[in-house]
């Protein structure tokens, strides 16, 4: 060990702005990492950190142990961390597990402290220092390396199942949809519909839902039986779509089915869908002898129906949220160095899931965030809409954040709305006491006649 200590330089004088590499390697009981630049296609070591790990650290999971280590190794170079871009080569999926908004606890405080620095992670592809945060970690915990064990495999998503069947009759129309997990549990869902439709367009109604359904689970994977024949023909492309409705739901479970990456959608006799064929001939009838487990749901309008598609406010100019989302999802970060490290501290806090930007919460869900246009239209509504309250700014903004939406100068314009409502103004609580304090006289005296 200090034959080999000995043969690493002291003192190795840095560009501001090279590229220095970190390596990594975690034993059971101990951990070890070196720095190194590269120059001339030649590795050199600037410094390492050794540390024998011990109580509750040692029963950390592979992938905590790594990041464990970096979080020590940035505090103890942190000099080296503030003023040079850092590639730590790693096999492991760190950058995957540090920004999943399910993530909690040291984890989570882990990934804010190491968004302060210009880190990426990158495949190791060749050994180099390697060797030498391997030989640390071998003589500081006298241990086996288990750098293959550590390395995670990606879960294999399973494909689900989906039945479904519509009904109509001339006491009304229903539909039932069964979600069926690869463990073999069972979600059931009824449809009950407030408009006059055709069985075949019942059918389709029963798979739109069971594929948005579906869709809002964050199911990638998904096989539907249908017992129409005819929708399951006009999918696959062995019948034609000749009336002008059944094209547009034809055209609707395309669109739907594009969504997920493994669909298929196959025909099955009624005899292997005896369930969903009961439940949607009693959802046409009446649904008040279900058992609480079912879900219910009455749909007002045809999916086909125009009037159910409503235009979103859309964010013209570049907003706050512009940054954030390009730096979690290519790691794009502005010219700026200032406002590229406020988005680097951020970041952790924010994550994307299907394609929109939301803020993590301390104790309740994700709150999705919202520019500008869309804020106003937010306080507007809250404060003196429908539903309005017409009450303090904290409250209002209280009540937002419930609702499930965030942006940065929340506080800031809820309060600027309400001091220009005049209605508040007006009606507002006014406080009738003295502006100063007043000032006791220690002898009437002076006032006596």
């Amino acid at each position: 060990m200090k034959q080999l200590l000995a043969t690493l330089p002291t003192l190795i004088a840095l560009v501001d702005g090279e590229i220095l590499y970190l390596y990594i390697s975690v034993a059971n009981e101990a951990f070890g990492s070196v720095l190194v630049v590269e120059r001339n296609k030649i590795q050199k070591p600037v410094y390492f950190v050794s540390k024998a790990l011990a109580g509750s650290e040692i029963n950390y999971a592979p992938i905590e142990k790594f990041i464990y280590a970096l979080v020590l190794t940035s505090r103890r170079l942190c000099i080296y961390f503030q003023g040079h871009p850092i590639h730590v080569l790693t096999d492991l999926p760190v950058k995957n597990v540090l920004s999943t908004p399910a993530i909690s606890g040291r984890l989570s405080k882990w990934a804010i402290e190491l968004g302060a620095f210009e880190i990426s992670y990158l495949p190791r592809t060749s050994v180099k220092g390697q060797v030498l945060a391997d030989y640390l970690a071998e003589m500081t915990g006298e241990l086996e390396v288990i750098h293959e064990r550590t390395q995670l495999k990606p879960p294999q998503r399973k494909i689900w199942d989906l039945y479904t069947d519509g009904a109509s009759c001339i006491e009304g129309a229903g539909a039932r949809l069964m979600l069926t997990n690869p463990s073999g549990e069972e979600h059931t869902y009824v449809l009950r519909f407030n408009f006059d439709v055709i069985n075949n367009e019942a059918e389709y109604e029963a798979l739109l839902a069971g594929l948005n359904m579906a869709h809002k689970m964050n199911i990638t994977q998904l096989r539907a039986y249908v017992d129409s024949q005819l929708v399951a023909n006009q999918f696959n492309g062995s019948f034609e779509a000749h009336e002008l409705s059944m094209q547009k739901y034809l055209k609707l479970v395309q669109e739907s089915a594009e969504k997920f990456e493994f669909f298929e959608l196959s025909q099955v006799s009624r005899g292997q869908n005896k369930k969903a064929d009961a439940l949607s001939k009693l959802a046409a009838l009446t649904f008040s002898h279900f058992q609480k487990q079912v879900w219910v749901e009455e749909l007002p309008n045809k999916s086909i129906d125009g009037s159910l598609f409503v235009a979103a406010i859309e964010e013209v100019e570049p907003n706050w949220m512009g940054p954030i989302a390009n730096y979690l999802r290519n790691g794009a970060l502005p010219e700026d160095k200032k406002e590229a490290r406020l988005v680097r501290e951020r970041s952790p806090m924010y994550v994307i899931q299907n394609d929109v930007l939301y803020r993590k919460s301390y104790l309740g869900p994700l709150m999705r965030c919202v520019g500008p246009a869309e804020a106003a239209t937010l306080v507007e509504e809250v404060h003196s809409g429908s539903c309005a309250l017409h009450s303090g700014y904290k409250t209002i903004a209280a009540k937002i954040m419930r609702m499930g939406y965030f942006w940065p100068t929340l506080y800031r314009d809820v309060a600027q709305t309400v001091k220009r409502c005049k209605s508040c103004q007006r009606h507002a609580l006014q406080n009738r006491k003295p502006r100063y304090d007043m000032i006791p006289i220690d002898s009437p005296w002076p006032f006596y006649k």
